[in-house]
């Protein structure tokens, strides 16, 4: 029997990528699952492959997070355990990106975390007991050149899974945050010019990933970090700002001028 037997898991965005490795990490313990996607067919290729159930469906909007969480407490027949909060976009470019654009990254990277766990918290506070897992990337500790939004959302996404650490970790609820960078998914493949410059040379497969999520879960960490060297650079970010700066700066000349 695995870690996970039985546990009640939701996954979003679980259609491909870190999301299907996810779900099939957590299969593999003996976890009972609900794989969402807003791709129908790749939620449902994902929980055929596991004897899962498959909830497509929007997973930002309030309506469409409650729709979730209600279906997936009746597939699963009781509360969710762990809530995966991997669904995301990767919106670039600066603050001349349309506002169409600010709005989704803002709705999915952010918002639809904010929805789950005000869906979630009640019953999980009654019990005593609930985890949250949050993917946000080192995007989120760092920032990404050339993807004003995704980066400003993704600092949101891991200041909301700080405060939901910090308020509530007394209570019984577990809260993980996950910031990979570079990992070889589509997401990784529309990123252009500046993923291939910055994120491409380390880039790791989705299931490292998912590995790292459940050694995360298995320590009680807060701060998963699938690319160890990554809290390297969060230091140096704190402790030398300036020089930091600099040197994301070098890369940015280095995207303009060609160089990626």
């Amino acid at each position: 029997m695995g870690a996970h037997q039985d546990t009640r898991i939701v996954v979003t965005g679980a259609g491909r990528g870190i999301g299907a490795a996810l779900a099939r990490r957590f299969a593999a313990e003996g976890a009972r699952l609900v794989v969402n996607d807003l791709d129908a067919d790749a939620a449902r290729a994902v929980a055929d492959e596991l004897g899962a159930v498959a909830v497509p469906g929007d997973a930002a909007s309030e309506h469409g997070v409650g729709e979730l969480i209600s279906k997936a407490r009746t597939a699963l027949d009781g509360p969710v355990d762990v809530y995966c909060a991997n669904a995301g976009v990767p919106t670039g470019g600066g603050p001349e990106a349309p506002e169409a654009d600010w709005a989704q990254a803002w709705e999915v990277n952010v918002m639809a975390h904010v929805r789950a766990a005000r869906a979630l918290l009640p019953e999980w506070l009654e019990r005593g007991q609930g985890r949250f897992v949050s993917t946000v990337s080192a995007a989120g500790l760092l920032t990404m050149i050339g993807a004003a939004p995704y980066s400003v959302t993704k600092h949101g996404a891991f200041a909301f899974a700080e405060w939901l650490s910090l308020t509530y970790r007394h209570r019984g609820i577990h809260v993980h945050a996950v910031c990979p960078q570079g990992v070889r998914t589509d997401m990784l493949d529309g990123t252009g010019a500046a993923g291939q410059l910055v994120l491409t040379p380390t880039a790791i497969e989705p299931e490292k990933v998912a590995d790292a999520v459940l050694a995360g879960i298995a320590d009680e960490r807060f701060l998963i970090l699938p690319h160890p060297e990554v809290a390297e650079f969060y230091a140096n970010r704190a402790s030398e700002p300036d020089r930091w700066l600099g040197g994301m700066n070098k890369l940015q000349r280095r995207l303009e001028d060609g160089k990626a």
